[in-house]
């Protein structure tokens, strides 16, 4: 057993030591506080995250996948950022995929023993078939889990690029991936409770990493999310919106529009702007890599 007393994660955070002795409302301010300390330490990591980004958007231009692997909070993070990626983004399941020690019932129900078995982290990947092209992103609040860094160590065997999130300074250095990011949020306001301002710093960082990503890749033109999936009433009627903004168009001709482009929006503009029908928009879109800017830019059929 390894003593992780050293740890900033593990250790007694003082401004809280007596937050047992408080009202609700005092309890409140004291995590309130705590939790205001959060995205500056994010912040401080944009370079690595930078960085992150650029290896991503690298990889998947080569076909490669971002794979989360953790376990508890961080594994549950990882699933969660994995899992908004196609309604948000249009992307294939297996684009961004989040694996946690235990499996799915570790979504629910703790398997904290899961994470003991560094073997089980590197098994996952082989199942996944990890191959040189992908990214594997290590999520661990302590930075010692060992399922996590079996896992990593499978995908630097096998060549592909690894990231690793932790909270804890004192393991940065001894992390063996390409890109560490560490947000030192400091000693929690329950002790080692990472779920609180460890886990918020992780969903910060995985949202960064992902939506970053996302706009390098062509999902996004200006701010908007041009590649979703309309697939229930709250993102059919943003599509909607969406289209009517970039098009000067109605609410109805917006639907119409939709309903002829099977429900997809970035095909959709493109149809609407350069005056062609859903096939062509694909074919434009794909000869412009998916990229909504060229394709309704760039000079060629339906022009």
């Amino acid at each position: 057993m390894k003593d992780r007393s050293r740890l900033t994660t593990e250790k007694r955070n003082r401004r809280s030591a007596d937050i047992d002795r408080l009202d609700s409302l005092g309890i409140v301010d004291m995590i309130a506080a705590e939790d205001a300390l959060v995205a500056p330490a994010v912040a401080a990591q944009r370079r690595q995250l930078a960085q992150a980004v650029d290896v991503i958007v690298e990889r998947m231009g080569r076909g490669g996948r971002l794979i989360y692997v953790g376990a508890g909070t961080s594994g549950r993070l990882g699933v969660l950022d994995a899992s908004e990626c196609p309604p948000t983004f249009g992307t294939k399941p297996s684009m961004v995929q989040g694996v946690i020690a235990g499996g799915r019932r570790a979504l629910v129900r703790s398997a904290e023993g899961a994470e003991d078995d560094p073997a089980a982290g590197a098994a996952e990947l082989d199942k996944r078939r990890i191959r040189a092209a992908d990214v594997v992103c290590g999520i661990a609040a302590c930075g010692m889990t060992p399922f996590v860094h079996g896992a990593v160590a499978r995908a630097r065997e096998v060549g592909a690029a690894t990231l690793f999130v932790t909270c804890s300074p004192e393991v940065r250095d001894a992390i063996a991936a390409d890109v560490v990011i560490c947000p030192v949020v400091g000693p929690e306001v329950v002790t080692g409770s990472t779920r609180m301002k460890a886990g918020t710093a992780t969903k910060l960082v995985l949202n960064t990493l992902t939506t970053a990503a996302m706009i390098r890749t062509g999902k996004v033109y200006g701010n908007l999310m041009v590649d979703l999936s309309a697939s229930n009433d709250k993102l059919r009627d943003r599509a909607e919106r969406i289209l009517m903004e970039l098009s000067g168009v109605g609410r109805q001709p917006a639907r119409e529009i939709l309903t002829a482009a099977n429900n997809q929006l970035k095909p959709a503009i493109v149809m609407h702007a350069r005056g062609v029908d859903y096939r062509a928009a694909r074919k434009i879109l794909a000869a412009c890599r998916g990229s909504l800017r060229s394709a309704i830019q760039t000079e060629g059929p339906g022009g």
